[in-house]
């Protein structure tokens, strides 16, 4: 008796397995009747009809990393769909480019199921398609690139690949989303190559950067020297104008105060003799600077009476005119004239006296003057 409850308690139990099915959100089932497609089963309550309605299962791969680091794929089946976005990682592959380096290329793949229906009966196993098709994609785009290419140009690579796989894949129902290069790996000669070339670049660069920065401050302090000598140049110029400027309205000046002195001269003498009244006071003037120096022997030629009597003049000329400088003033002495032949006059000797020990008179007269 409590067999046969037992017995019906489970055919009910697998039969309410087999005809209720809960689908999680942004998940969907193929139903299968009788062997052929029958409907989508959305998220949420399915009734199935048992033994006449099951649901189909599709082949999935998962990639886990071990602890190690060993990169790990994991391949099994399911009867629900994942309609969310999916990452399909798998190993590197080695990929040999045109100019014949083999190198290491490790991609990502990032698609969504969009067609549950061709994602399952379009394609036997979509995972394992979409690797293959994503490696012979990569194989043939990098066969047409030299090394330096390919290490330059992920970009232009990513593009192409999605428009070769997108193509396919829109008939599995399948919308690819993003194809992305995670590594390149050169060999390791090639990769120290490619680390001396990039050092030396460096290098050069940094040569040529130095010579540019020293060749800019040649340039600026070759400017500045030239700006300075500009200024300094115009300074001077503009110095000298004015230092002709102030010398000329000087001149100017003293002109005028002579003029003035002049006029005032004019006309406190008699007509005619203020010349003879400058001429004197030139002479005393020159007298001083004659007489400079120690040992000074000066000889005064006979024409020196001449100015004597000018100076004489000038007394008389200044007594009558009233100048109160000429009042205490001594009298001017008196220039002979000599009728003898022309000679030498003889020499002062120390203090001014002569051999003869007479400091008065030469021997013809002329007067010899003792400074």
């Amino acid at each position: 008796m409590w067999i046969a409850v037992l017995i019906v308690l489970a055919i009910l139990a697998a039969f309410a397995s087999a005809s209720f099915k809960i689908v999680g959100q942004a998940e969907v089932m193929v139903i299968e009747r009788l062997g052929r497609f029958h409907r989508v089963a959305r998220s949420g309550l399915n009734i199935l009809i048992p033994w006449f309605e099951r649901p189909r299962s599709i082949d999935v791969r998962y990639f886990e990393v071990a602890v190690g680091g060993q990169k790990k794929i994991t391949a099994g089946s399911t009867t629900r769909i994942d309609l969310r976005e999916q990452v399909l990682n798998f190993p590197s592959q080695p990929v040999i480019t045109k100019d014949n380096v083999t190198i290491d290329i490790d991609a990502v793949l990032y698609y969504r199921v969009a067609d549950p229906q061709k994602a399952t009966y379009a394609v036997q196993n979509l995972p394992y398609a979409l690797e293959t098709l994503t490696r012979t994609t990569l194989r043939n785009i990098v066969g047409e690139m030299e090394l330096d290419a390919t290490l330059a140009s992920r970009d232009a690579i990513n593009t192409r690949m999605r428009e070769v796989i997108e193509e396919a894949a829109i008939g599995w129902g399948v919308d690819l989303t993003r194809v992305e290069l995670q590594a390149i790996e050169p060999p390791r000669d090639i990769k120290q190559s490619m680390e001396l070339q990039m050092r030396a670049e460096r290098e050069r660069r940094a040569a040529v950067t130095n010579a540019e920065a020293t060749k800019r401050a040649a340039i600026l302090e070759s400017e500045g020297v030239r700006e300075a000598q500009v200024r300094r140049a115009e300074g001077e110029k503009d110095a000298a104008i004015l230092r002709a400027q102030g010398q000329a309205t000087a001149r100017l000046a003293m002109a005028e105060a002579e003029a003035q002195a002049l006029s005032r001269i004019a006309s406190a003498l008699p007509e005619g003799e203020a010349a003879m009244y400058l001429l004197g006071v030139k002479y005393l003037e020159a007298l001083p600077k004659i007489t400079e120096g120690s040992g000074t022997t000066i000889f005064l030629p006979a024409e020196a009476t001449g100015v004597m009597g000018a100076i004489g003049a000038m007394r008389e000329l200044l007594a009558r005119g009233g100048a109160s400088s000429a009042r205490g003033a001594a009298p001017a002495p008196r220039a002979t004239t000599s009728s003898a032949p022309t000679q030498p006059p003889p020499q002062l000797g120390a203090g001014g006296a002569r051999p003869d020990g007479d400091a008065d008179d030469g021997p013809d007269g002329t007067p010899v003057a003792d400074l």
